[in-house]
């Protein structure tokens, strides 16, 4: 009997011991104060931002880099060359955000896959005006971040002229960040980048037959 009354003062005990520790805790955390700081560079100056490779995510950056713009008051501009007749979240997701994000989807899906009704030169015809639409945007003087969504691929699909896409990193105003993302981006147009991210498949949920989910894969 005695050693049963010592057995539950030890852990009535202990459980004491941890609600003060839990407290005190709580109580450390309220008391540290974080002071946030803004940076601001000395010189601003317009980024090219290039996102290529074979991995899940091109797209998904690209829109993490728009939610971050949002945070600064920035004004963005998203052109999607490929998507446009499949519903991606994003269409949705960024009205009910209340920031300066415009979206527009100037495709008809991927040229040349399995299914696409459309012919080349209907998607070349898209393509070229999400060009135009491109260069309007550039020398509006109303957009601080221009992405161009899966440009790369329009141009490997010669939906685009590697021409053209040079021609829009010439005419970029020198304050205005744009980004290019797809796989397989040239050369050339790793050259004028400032920042270049390959994203690398290392798993992909697709290759052990799991169909796309909403949310995280459109």
């Amino acid at each position: 009997m005695k050693g049963e009354m010592t057995r539950g003062k030890c852990y009535w005990g202990s459980k004491f011991l941890l609600l003060l520790d839990l407290e005190m805790s709580i109580l450390m955390v309220e008391a540290i104060k974080v002071n946030i700081h803004k940076l601001s560079p000395k010189e601003k100056k317009g980024l090219v931002v290039v996102i290529t490779g074979h991995g899940k995510g091109k797209t998904t950056t690209a829109l993490g880099l728009a939610v971050r713009a949002c945070g600064h008051n920035l004004r963005v501009s998203i052109i999607q060359f490929m998507k446009g007749d499949l519903y991606s979240g994003e269409w949705d997701g960024i009205k009910k955000m209340g920031c300066q994000i415009e979206l527009i989807p100037t495709g008809k899906g991927f040229c040349g896959i399995q299914g696409n009704p459309y012919p080349f030169r209907e998607h070349r015809e898209n393509a070229q005006q999400a060009i135009a639409l491109a260069r309007q945007k550039m020398v509006s003087g109303e957009v601080d971040l221009l992405i161009l969504d899966e440009i790369h691929n329009a141009l490997h699909l010669k939906l685009v002229d590697l021409e053209q896409v040079l021609d829009l990193l010439r005419q970029r105003p020198p304050e205005m960040h744009l980004i290019l993302t797809g796989r397989d981006a040239p050369q050339e147009v790793i050259e004028w980048a400032d920042t270049v991210s390959e994203i690398k498949e290392i798993k992909h949920a697709y290759r052990k037959g799991i169909e796309p989910q909403p949310g995280i894969d459109y």
